[in-house]
């Protein structure tokens, strides 16, 4: 399957210094007994891995079935017990409540508006216990106004190619990414082409807040700089913690 291919390749060149970042958040946000924690949109499974390591009781939730694969291998070569499930973030009806949820990666960027931002808000909202804490990244309207348009990154080695293209989209705070592998086939002796368009959307940050606030969180903190500081207007990805 071609995503099948692309879910592996995104995997192996994703930047792991960013889960370290990631994991240092979470862990700053979290109780220590927290259970059980929701890692939503969790992708191949890294971050998962790395908290239950930790103590944490994780259940992951992903909506691509190659991405839990990945997960599913990664926890098992760590020896972690971790559930993984198929599902989408605007219908959490199937699973229970839990003491904490985390989404990271810019994940909720990918929803298409407002609406389904509220949806996904709701949602985490009403599987959490009392009292529990929702952790997620976004990205700025900076990123997607000043970063992105004409961004581009290439990467090489002996058997693939990778190039990542960023063009502004045609809504408010809105980019489009172009991801294209070449991957070498030796049976073949020529390159496979593989690729990807991937849309994201922002919102201002008074946005966020109103919708957390409809959702049902009544304490809502923001920083930039995975937590490390306060937001300023060249803040590239914002990092909200906040309390059912």
């Amino acid at each position: 399957m071609i995503y099948s291919s692309f879910a592996k390749l995104y995997d192996e060149l994703m930047d792991e210094t960013m889960y370290e970042k990631w994991f240092d958040f979470a862990t700053h946000e979290l109780k220590p007994n927290v259970s059980p924690v929701l890692e939503l949109a969790c992708g191949a499974g890294r971050l998962a891995v790395m908290l239950a390591q930790s103590g944490y009781e994780i259940v992951g939730v992903d909506l691509s079935e190659e991405m839990l694969s990945l997960a599913e291998m990664h926890a098992r070569e760590a020896q972690c017990e971790i559930p993984f499930i198929q599902a989408d973030m605007l219908d959490l009806a199937e699973l229970p409540k839990f003491g904490a949820v985390t989404c990271f990666a810019d994940s909720f960027c990918y929803l298409k508006d407002e609406a389904q931002m509220l949806q996904a808000f709701t949602e985490v909202n009403q599987h959490l216990q009392t009292g529990g804490r929702f952790i997620f990244d976004v990205i700025t309207p900076y990123q997607t106004d000043e970063v992105y348009p004409g961004y581009m990154y290439n990467y090489t080695d002996e058997t693939q190619a990778f190039v990542w293209s960023s063009f502004a989209d045609e809504a408010p705070h809105s980019a489009v990414h172009e991801l294209t592998f070449f991957i070498y086939e030796p049976t073949r002796d020529s390159y496979r082409r593989v690729s990807e368009l991937h849309h994201e959307r922002t919102y201002p940050l008074a946005t966020y807040q109103r919708l957390l606030r409809q959702a049902g969180f009544k304490q809502i903190q923001v920083s930039a700089d995975f937590g490390k500081s306060r937001p300023t207007e060249k803040t590239t990805r914002w990092f909200f913690s906040c309390q059912k």
